[in-house]
């Protein structure tokens, strides 16, 4: 009897348990309902789309290249006349300019060499006045039959070597002067010297080394090679019908055009190449030679463009056509002339004037002139986020 009244206990517990079940599922729905179907009035069957914006952007055609900056000028200070260095007459790093005397090489030596030169010439030319009057002498003797005609041979013969000596005294003289002149050493043009490789004091021997570098800042050229397709390009402008854009190290533009530019005389053989040289002011000495950059051309006429997300475009039998919404949220299908790519964006012609918010996801949702819930793509990322 005792196991008979705990089955019924069970049975009886059970059902109260599903009975609360049910009740509790009944009490949730009609609670929850009108909420879902307030929600569904109040939008949620219109569809939800993302968009982006249409942009109007130049579009014309850009080449990137690397290139190397250099110096259009550059000298090594060498010396022509040997002697101990008396003065440095610079601050290395700085600029110095045309003509300033950078280095003196052990001048008082090579003055008294001109002195010297200039008396040994004083002295021919003294002794180029007797014998030419001792020529005249006896030509005039011998014209009278009262010199033998090798007394006069032996004068003229004097005469002629004295003007000879008193050429070569006057070439050593100008030799001496132009040593004279190479114990200055001076720039030859103005530009950026780097360190000194001698001090003073030190002894240096004629052309066997390097006092100091000089390289022109300013204007300073930017070389590059290109592909002998793109050799073409540059051939069929000038330097008014190419626009140039300079990426520096830093990853900063240079604002600053470029003044001329030319192209090598042929291509380069191993490489099928063809050196480009850009010409650039550089006043303000950005460009540093020897450094990198990226140089970015394009045509100087720009070509304006509607740039979208390739995503948006859609094709059917008649071409292809993208869907624009409106403020209101209204869809309308736009016909569209498509070009090319551009920075991974499709390029149109014609169909679309930009600023328009064109649909790229959920496409399969829309037909022309429904009503949808659109959000830009950026603020999606930003919630995202």
């Amino acid at each position: 009897m005792q196991v008979v009244k705990v089955q019924k206990r069970k049975i009886v517990f059970n059902f109260v348990v599903i009975v609360l079940c049910i009740s509790l599922g009944w009490y949730l729905k009609t609670k929850l309902t009108p909420q879902i179907g307030g929600m569904a009035g109040a939008g949620g069957n219109v569809p939800h789309v993302l968009v982006e914006e249409a942009v109007k952007t130049d579009v014309s055609p850009q080449k990137k290249y690397i290139a190397e900056v250099e110096a259009i000028k550059s000298v090594d200070l060498i010396p022509q006349v040997s002697g101990y260095v008396d003065q440095v007459l610079f601050q290395e790093g700085s600029v110095v300019k045309e003509g300033d005397i950078l280095f003196i090489i052990e001048q008082d030596r090579y003055i008294a060499n001109v002195d010297l030169s200039k008396a040994a010439l004083a002295s021919a030319q003294a002794n180029l006045v007797k014998t030419e009057r001792d020529y005249k002498r006896q030509k005039a003797l011998s014209s009278q039959q009262y010199a033998s005609k090798s007394t006069l041979d032996t004068a003229e013969s004097a005469y002629l070597q004295a003007k000879a000596s008193v050429a070569q005294a006057e070439a050593n003289l100008e030799l001496a002067k132009i040593d004279l002149e190479h114990t200055e050493i001076k720039a030859p043009f103005t530009g950026l010297i780097g360190k000194a490789e001698v001090t003073e004091g030190n002894y240096v021997s004629s052309n066997t080394q390097t006092l100091a570098r000089i390289i022109q800042a300013s204007p300073i050229r930017v070389s590059f090679s290109v592909p002998d397709k793109d050799a073409y390009i540059f051939r069929e402008f000038d330097s008014t019908g190419i626009k140039t854009r300079l990426l520096l190290p830093n990853n900063k533009m240079l604002n600053e055009g470029m003044s001329s530019f030319f192209v090598n005389n042929e291509i380069n053989v191993n490489t099928a190449t063809l050196p480009v040289y850009l010409e650039y002011a550089n006043a303000d000495r950005k460009l540093i030679a020897g450094s990198y950059v990226n140089v970015i051309l394009s045509p100087a006429k720009e070509t304006p463009a509607v740039i979208i997300n390739p995503a948006a475009v859609m094709q059917d039998a008649n071409g292809a056509y993208v869907y624009t919404v409106d403020t209101d949220g209204k869809v309308t299908e736009c016909r569209v002339q498509l070009d090319g790519m551009f920075e991974g964006k499709q390029i149109v012609l014609s169909g679309l004037q930009g600023n328009e918010k064109v649909i790229v996801s959920g496409l399969q949702k829309v037909t022309d002139g429904a009503t949808v819930r659109a959000s830009l793509v950026s603020n999606q990322t930003e919630e995202a986020k």
